[in-house]
């Protein structure tokens, strides 16, 4: 990331845009005093296999148009099922319903910080 963009402008960007395009249950957690391989997960589910593919794509098109990033690697699109998008310090998981209750990553890094990212409503 450049000075102006830290890993966290990056995970937040992406969980707006995952929630943009009707993720559900979106978190951000930061990993990085854990597991000291990446900064931040972002981690959301969909209720189908083509969504799982839309929310991957949202988030990868976020992060160029924002800050001119590219994902390092992106497994995951033939199946749809689970798709893992990692910018190298953040990594997003985008599950399908099942996987996500199945692999349950925010249970598994629990002890992993919790960062909210839902825009504030402007106060009138």
């Amino acid at each position: 990331m450049t000075s102006k963009h830290t890993s966290l402008d990056l995970a937040l960007v992406a969980a707006r845009a995952a929630d943009e395009k009707k993720a559900e249950n979106v978190l951000v957690l930061e990993v990085g005093p854990i597991i000291g391989i990446c900064d931040y997960f972002v981690v959301c589910s969909a209720s189908n296999n083509r969504l799982v593919g839309a929310i991957s794509q949202e988030i990868e098109d976020h992060a160029v148009i924002e800050f001119d990033r590219h994902a390092m690697s992106v497994e995951g699109l033939d199946d749809r099922r689970w798709v893992l998008v990692d910018f190298g310090d953040v990594v997003v998981h985008v599950f399908g319903e099942e996987e996500r209750a199945y692999y349950r990553l925010e249970r598994l890094y629990g002890d992993a910080r919790r960062v909210e990212w839902q825009v504030e409503p402007v106060q009138t």
